[in-house]
């Protein structure tokens, strides 16, 4: 994007100067406007207008009847000026650009900056918009700066041997919230490192982006005491494998994390082939009520508290993952959380009913051998389908809440499947497999129940110590499918069939059905239309 323009929406207006340049290629003269949505302050204050490839000087082109002159076009393809309606700004290839005709875009504006180098008329530079950074703040808790004020010495920084400088506890603090460094003597007053004359400790703190921007660094080997980095360390954990954060925090931590790697890599502290500080990045959105941020001065602030002493920890983790994706935004909402805690209270009760069918397993423990019925397979096929796409959700994608509707689904199959399940040992771990693995798959959700139902299932070990489980493809696989009947396209019927069935097997079990058979009754069949594991449809008049 042109960072050198001010709002799109200002309205643009300017003034021919009665001045031109002379185009330094084709010795054109090029008329000089001055304009409203140009800033001075960057750059030179001067810049190129392109209005057939910018919209906001397409806009300033069309207002003052300006010549738009294409440059770049679609491949295969010459724009025609009189007849666009807005700027052309994808990339594309050059036209009506004389040597540069048929480059990309990009290789032409390197091409024609070396060109101008050549001839001696111009060369390519690098502008940076980076600008002193003010990190000191005047608050006690952060990282000291380590410099020091003397009369007779100007400011000297500490001595390295008495590095790091530690912040005071001993002091009192202020009702206005003032930092109480610069009324602590003990803290304030020093000796000058260069001189040894009296002198007075800079009391303000670092911002806590400092800290913030390597911490992770520091994780690799945060118990040596003889340097910040061990660089076997460095080299085993960095960069991060994957880094969660706010989203308002996104762009300047990432900012400030990137530049300290970067200076610690050149100052030696780190590898050289560390050229960024994390592999992955996944920001998450914030939470809403009423449609706007959570804010205590818009007196819309949902107190968790509150919230955990009526629903229990639990819920108020559930409703949060559920209500949308984590990268999401998502309103709060009373019925929600209501809803959450709904489920957790399903699940209990599924446990408490079936307590005398349940067996101590741990997740996937039921085998092909154990399912034996219809719906032993098909409750043993939705647990291995769930624990498949859980993990996939929960450990490939961070989609916490498909993954918990996915569990639910789970849930409710188990419901309907409980009455119907026999009694023996087989479909008993069937059907304790599918719970255990409810359980393990909703841990890192709602630890506290499911430790709590583990326990209850008589197993020792703590459940946040289990792995979560595997799952079988095998047992994915459906044996038979539901497939709806239709006849002259309103359903009449669904039946069961192979999942293997092809074609002509769908149509002759269609054909074959006693509903589908009295609705075509005393009419022709002109036409069969079969999807394959979905639906047939029988067209007959």
């Amino acid at each position: 994007d042109r960072i050198d323009r001010q709002s799109d929406s200002l309205e643009k207006e300017g003034i021919f100067t009665g001045a031109y340049a002379v185009h330094p290629f084709t010795g054109q003269r090029v008329p000089l406007w001055l304009g409203n949505f140009v800033l001075a302050d960057y750059g030179t204050g001067a810049v190129m207008g392109v209005p057939a490839h910018d919209q906001r000087d397409f806009e300033f082109a069309r207002k003052y009847d300006l010549p738009l002159r294409v440059v770049i076009s679609p491949a295969g393809e010459v724009l025609d000026s009189e007849s666009m309606t807005e700027a052309f700004t994808a990339d594309g290839v050059m036209v009506n650009s004389g040597s540069f005709d048929g480059m990309p875009n990009e290789d032409g504006k390197k091409a024609v900056a070396q060109s101008l180098e050549k001839e001696g008329k111009g060369k390519a530079t690098v502008q940076f918009r980076l600008r002193d950074w003010n990190i000191s703040r005047q608050r006690y808790w952060g990282s000291p700066i380590p410099m020091i004020y003397c009369d007779a010495c100007g400011v000297v920084p500490e001595k390295e041997e008495n590095l790091p400088v530690l912040l005071p506890l001993d002091v009192k603090t202020h009702s206005d919230g003032r930092s109480p460094l610069a009324d602590t003597p003990s803290f304030a007053n020093c000796a000058c490192p260069k001189c040894g004359g009296p002198a007075r400790r800079e009391t303000d703190t670092m911002d806590t982006f400092v800290e913030s921007s390597w911490y992770f660094a520091r994780y690799t080997s945060a118990r040596d005491t003889q340097a910040p980095f061990d660089a076997d360390a460095i080299k085993y954990w960095l960069p991060v494998d994957q880094y969660i954060g706010g989203v308002e925090h996104a762009i300047l931590h990432l900012l400030y994390s990137r530049f300290f790697t970067k200076v610690l890599r050149d100052m030696g502290f780190f590898p050289a082939e560390l050229a960024e500080p994390f592999k992955n990045l996944l920001t998450q959105g914030m939470v809403l009520k009423d449609g706007g941020k959570m804010s205590k001065s818009k007196g819309n602030v949902v107190d968790p508290t509150t919230m955990i002493q009526k629903y229990g920890a639990d819920t108020v983790r559930l409703f949060c993952l559920f209500a949308a994706p984590a990268e999401r935004d998502f309103d709060w909402s009373d019925s929600g959380i209501e809803g959450a805690s709904r489920f957790i209270g399903r699940v209990w009760r599924l446990f408490d009913d079936e307590k005398d069918r349940l067996l101590p397993l741990k997740a996937c423990q039921s085998t092909a051998e154990d399912a034996q019925s219809e719906e032993a397979r098909d409750l043993r096929r939705r647990e291995h389908l769930t624990v498949k796409k859980c993990g996939e959700d929960m450990g490939d994608r961070f989609q916490f809440n498909t993954a918990i509707a996915a569990v639910m689904e789970l849930v409710n199959a188990m419901y309907l499947s409980r009455d119907k399940l026999g009694t023996s040992e087989g479909e008993r771990r069937v059907f304790s497999s599918a719970m255990a693995s409810v359980l393990t798959l909703l841990s890192p959700i709602t630890p506290h129940v499911c430790e709590e139902l583990w326990q209850r299932l008589g197993h020792g070990s703590a459940l946040s110590c289990e792995l979560l489980p595997a799952w079988d493809e095998a047992a994915t696989v459906q044996d038979m499918l539901t497939v709806a009947l239709q006849v002259n396209g309103k359903l009449r019927g669904t039946v069961q069939i192979p999942a293997a069935a092809d074609k002509a097997a769908m149509e002759q079990t269609a054909l074959a059905d006693s509903s589908v058979q009295r609705h075509i009754d005393g009419l022709t069949v002109r036409k069969v239309v079969v999807v394959p594991g979905k639906l047939v449809n029988i067209v007959a008049n």
